[in-house]
């Protein structure tokens, strides 16, 4: 007889390929279209320019394999801490930008070399705030799940 998951696994579960869908779907249009991707990097004004292509080819990988990790359930408590990090970033470099003035594509999912308009950089550094509240949690449950069997 198969044991039902409980409420809380089910949950994680949940978590873990919502967050896992995520970062794969991001990577997509990144990967197909890097140069375009190096662009949207390079608007943030935050790296230098040394750095851009390397960050614009890694990058995507990066989330496709993370992406993949978490929906296969493998490797999840370091793929879960990478990804809260990753998050981080992200919406650092989102409100730096925001606080700056900057009106930029976030380059969080489809490449656009228009500007983005400041409700729309509001908007994904929202999304990617609930997106690392997602990975908190995945993470969190991961700690407790090692500690009760450890």
């Amino acid at each position: 007889m198969m044991k039902r998951p409980n409420t809380r696994q089910a949950l994680v579960l949940l978590v873990r390929t919502a967050l896992g869908g995520v970062f794969v779907y991001a990577s997509m249009d990144k990967i197909l279209r890097p140069d375009d991707f190096a662009l949207v990097i390079s608007n943030y004004r935050i790296l230098p320019d040394s750095l851009v292509n390397l960050a614009a080819v890694t990058l995507p990988w990066l989330e496709l394999f993370l992406g993949g990790f978490l929906l296969l359930g493998i490797w999840v408590p370091g793929a879960a801490l990478t990804c809260n990090a990753l998050l981080g970033i992200f919406s650092i470099a989102l409100a730096f930008n925001l606080l700056r003035g900057l009106d930029i594509d976030c380059g969080c999912f489809r490449l656009s070399l228009e500007g983005a308009q400041r409700a729309s950089m509001v908007l994904s550094l929202l999304r990617d705030a609930a997106l690392l509240g997602l990975g908190v949690f995945l993470l969190s449950q991961q700690v407790m799940e090692k500690q009760r069997s450890g």
